[in-house]
């Protein structure tokens, strides 16, 4: 079974949720989850249930308590100080101790690569098509649930205008059900570096056959130790092959340790993006 998840508090998720409705006919059950009603979907022959909560998306961690999918996609909101408008695609968890936005402290979600890099391909295609005025791309691996199944936010961000544009919504509608129901297989690599949103990684995933699972930005580097490099590794569905370093978009003061530090790591090739 794969799980779509939209929060009621959540106007984008809401938005994008009904256009899976709509253009992919789920129908209504009668089952429930907290008195809201659970829609279903046969795709590629595998059952695709769609709910709602009343919770934060961040704040799901009990979603696994109730449902144990094997895929499970939340459709949200995007929200940032810059307010570009952006489509977007990551893998939640915790690479730090900090967890002030839900999830474990230094535990990251299952990272599924191949259904993200559906999604984002499926979003690039989409904004061309459609002319729709917005960024694609990959977010960092951060925020809550942390949770032992494959796990990815599908998102449309990234203010209330956004939010409420029924054709982006539509759009990441379609990203989503497009991470769910082809079902490829890419050659997979952890990201390391940049900033939160890493145009690099992107237009790598977009242009190669390489999708890329955990992404660990710059301002998170010095606090990522051995431990969870190969928790980012262990933590993806896809074998992962290599690491991709966004050499730039890492501090001076860092590299050396951070060099060290994959070379420990067996079987694992490096790669250098200037």
């Amino acid at each position: 079974m794969i799980l779509i998840v939209a929060s009621m508090k959540d106007i984008a998720g809401v938005n994008i949720a009904q256009k899976i409705i709509e253009h992919y006919e789920f129908e209504k059950t009668s089952e429930a989850f907290r008195q809201r009603p659970i829609y279903s979907k046969t795709v590629q022959e595998r059952e695709v249930k769609l709910v709602f909560v009343d919770d934060e998306p961040i704040h799901t961690q009990f979603i696994t308590d109730f449902f144990h999918p094997k895929l499970l996609v939340f459709v949200s909101r995007h929200a940032s100080i810059s307010g570009i408008p952006t489509l977007s695609v990551h893998t939640p968890g915790n690479l730090t101790e900090a967890a002030e936005f839900g999830g474990i402290s230094k535990k990251i979600s299952v990272c599924p690569a191949s259904a993200m890099k559906d999604a984002l391909l499926e979003m690039a295609k989409l904004k061309q098509e459609t002319r729709l005025d917005y960024e694609v791309s990959y977010e960092c691996t951060h925020h809550g649930p942390s949770l032992d199944v494959p796990t990815m936010f599908v998102e449309l961000g990234s203010s209330p205008k956004q939010w409420n544009d029924l054709k982006a919504a539509e759009a990441v509608a379609h990203a989503a059900m497009a991470g769910i129901s082809k079902q490829s297989q890419y050659p997979t690599a952890v990201g390391i570096g940049g900033p939160h949103y890493n145009a690099k990684f992107t237009k790598v995933a977009l242009g190669t056959p390489t999708a890329f699972g955990h992404i660990i930005p710059k301002h998170a580097i010095s606090q990522v130790d051995n431990k969870m490099i190969k928790q980012c590794i262990k933590r993806t569905v896809e074998p992962v092959t290599s690491v991709i370093l966004d050499w730039k978009g890492i501090r001076g003061e860092d590299k050396d340790k951070l060099v060290t530090t994959l070379s420990s790591i067996p079987n694992l090739k490096l790669q250098y993006l200037k």
